[in-house]
């Protein structure tokens, strides 16, 4: 999962200031998480670290400046739409958090998700009060989305902002169908993936409409283009698939082909496949795009509002 502007009217969310962050209430809360596990917080939880990057993103659009994160240096690579405090302390990485450093953390919560090592969440929660976040759900990945963002402004107190967040989302959507359609480019076939390169092999990961990229997608009005490859599956989680170049000629021919590439990466489809004669006689290869480097292609809302800028620039 470490694999990932035009409408400045629906660009990212400012980032609240730090005094705007909740102030602590002698009022519990009471939540249930993704394990169905009944969690009470003293109060509206402000001290917090957060193991996967999109509940990062999602504290700090939120007005809460996670005091732990895993891997602030793939953090700060992968995902922009948000700046994260340099205060912050790194805990490790997103599946096997530090536990000793965690503890030094006098924390209120920490956020995870379910891909920890086993038995870290019951470690990590002998000192401190541990709430799941979903990875997410290819039925309906933006509902996914905004749930998980509702749990984490329940347990952070920031449920107005929460709201915003949908707001501007919703805008951000509503104004980029309006500039594609005076473009006339709403509807067109689009095929988005990130790949990876293992020598000289490339191997391709397709964004089906069940990840949250497909979603997004297709409230722009776009066609997903790998659904019309046959036989190729998509996980249930995060609607991701997997093949390779001899798959992509499945492709419709119409297809406007899109990726995101790593920062200081390999390009694998503008270097290593440039002498590919299959690649190349593909008739979208030539134009295939590469979006902007770190817009988290898991991420938050505001992380999917820099999406839907880069797409409808990318289309128009």
């Amino acid at each position: 999962m470490a694999l990932a502007a035009t409408l400045t009217a629906c660009g990212t969310t400012e980032d609240p200031a730090e005094d705007d962050a909740p102030e602590a209430s002698a009022e519990p809360i009471t939540l249930t998480d993704a394990r169905g596990e009944e969690i009470t917080l003293d109060g509206p939880a402000v001290r917090v670290a957060g193991t996967e990057w999109n509940v990062v993103e999602y504290l700090i659009s939120l007005g809460i400046q996670p005091v732990g994160v895993s891997d602030i240096e793939g953090f700060e690579k992968w995902d922009n739409a948000v700046e994260l405090d340099g205060d912050a302390t790194d805990i490790g990485t997103r599946g096997e958090p530090s536990l000793d450093t965690l503890a030094t953390l006098d924390l209120d919560a920490v956020f995870v998700t379910d891909q920890l090592v086993e038995g870290a969440v019951e470690q990590i929660e002998q000192t401190t009060p541990v709430i799941v976040i979903p990875g997410g759900d290819a039925e309906d990945p933006i509902g996914r989305m905004f749930e998980n963002v509702d749990l984490v402004a329940r347990a952070t107190g920031t449920e107005d902002r929460a709201v915003a967040l949908r707001e501007d989302f919703d805008a951000a959507v509503a104004d980029g169908r309006s500039a594609l359609a005076e473009a006339g480019a709403e509807g067109a076939t689009v095929a988005f993936s990130d790949a990876y390169q293992s020598g000289e092999a490339v191997s391709i990961r397709p964004f089906g409409e069940g990840s949250l990229i497909g979603g997004v997608l297709g409230e722009l009005g776009f066609a997903n283009a790998w659904s019309e490859v046959e036989g190729l599956e998509f996980d249930a989680v995060y609607g991701l698939g997997q093949t390779d170049v001899e798959g992509l000629a499945a492709l419709p021919g119409d297809t406007a082909f899109w990726y995101i590439g790593g920062a200081d990466e390999t390009d694998p489809f503008a270097e290593t496949l440039t002498g590919n004669s299959l690649w190349t006689s593909l008739p979208f290869a030539a134009d295939a795009l590469r979006l902007p480097d770190s817009i988290w292609m898991f991420g938050g809302p505001e992380s999917m509002i820099q999406f839907i800028d880069a797409a409808v620039e990318a289309a128009s």
